[in-house]
């Protein structure tokens, strides 16, 4: 498989799971679980959909990692200010356990699925037997989400087994997605930045949602003018190569599932797309996000 067809396939399927699975951050289901862990209630919006509580959203994807302090959430997360993660990870271990919200966002995810999807939506075995290879063919080492996630219990029903392995999925893929950005030097307010140039969006515009300050955004600009990767407030030639680079190097990291599943992947694909155009109909996930216009940028 040659490194054109290998992104156009490992973004695919990215962008297919991204609604099915991204939707437990916007899910009616999880924000009323939180709440009753004493968690605050959902935050405005999000593209006309509701966002969830900061401590809450720490709490509940980071509890994939165990009961463990802020510092390590965001350094996994890698792209929040710790400034902001740290004390609303303490607060919220104030409030619940991991084991307890890791059950209401797995409960929550599910149930929102089962409400716009049902229970036995069509080909939902067979997703989940394809996804179930994709997973197994994957490694966990420097990949922290991901080998929480796949540390988790499978749920019983079969849209719940494609939530989970999904899930997984998508972390491994973030995972790889932060290994690469490192590798090319770049921190965390830099990638930031740039994501947004690549992605056709304003400077400090996406990025504010990480809790980083002006000082913050002021000082990575000027690191990322003095090694000619931003100019005049646009990308450089040679700074949108580095950020198209490290989608390819994501992508790269995708290889093995990629070739391990063959045809296949198109065909979970064709499955549960349309899954994930009826959750953003019901508003459990952005008409358009981010991942929309990165896969827009790369395509």
């Amino acid at each position: 498989m040659d490194s054109t067809q290998l992104s156009l396939d490992a973004r695919r399927l990215g962008a297919a799971l991204e609604p099915i699975i991204g939707q437990v951050y916007f899910s009616k289901e999880c924000h009323a679980n939180y709440v009753a862990l004493g968690f605050g209630p959902s935050l405005g919006d999000f593209n006309g959909v509701p966002a969830p509580d900061g401590a809450a959203y720490f709490c509940s994807r980071g509890s994939l990692l165990g009961q463990v302090p802020g510092e390590l959430i965001a350094a996994a997360f890698a792209v929040f200010n710790p400034a902001a993660v740290v004390p609303a990870v303490t607060y919220g271990w104030t409030l619940t356990d991991a084991k307890t919200i890791c059950a209401a966002r797995d409960d929550g995810a599910i149930a929102q699925l089962h409400r716009v999807i049902g229970e036995q939506p069509n080909g939902a075995q067979r997703a989940s037997e394809i996804l179930q290879a994709a997973v197994a063919s994957l490694r966990p080492e420097g990949r922290p989400l991901f080998a929480g996630a796949l540390s988790q219990t499978t749920p019983d029903s079969v849209v719940g087994k494609v939530w989970r392995l999904g899930d997984m999925l998508r972390e491994y893929r973030g995972d790889s997605h932060t290994a690469a950005w490192i590798s090319a030097g770049l921190d965390a307010t830099e990638i930031g930045l740039i994501s947004e140039l690549y992605w056709g969006l304003p400077m400090r515009s996406y990025s504010r949602t990480r809790a980083w300050t002006d000082a913050d955004f002021d000082a990575a600009t000027e690191r990322l003018m003095s090694r000619a990767i931003v100019a005049d407030g646009a990308l450089t030639p040679f700074g949108r190569q580095m950020r198209e680079d490290i989608e390819i190097q994501t992508d790269e990291q995708m290889r093995t599932m990629a070739i391990s599943l063959g045809d296949r992947l198109h065909e979970v694909c064709d499955i549960i797309e349309p899954w994930g155009a009826a959750v953003r109909v019901a508003r459990g996930y952005p008409a358009a996000g981010p991942h929309d216009l990165a896969k827009a940028a790369g395509s």
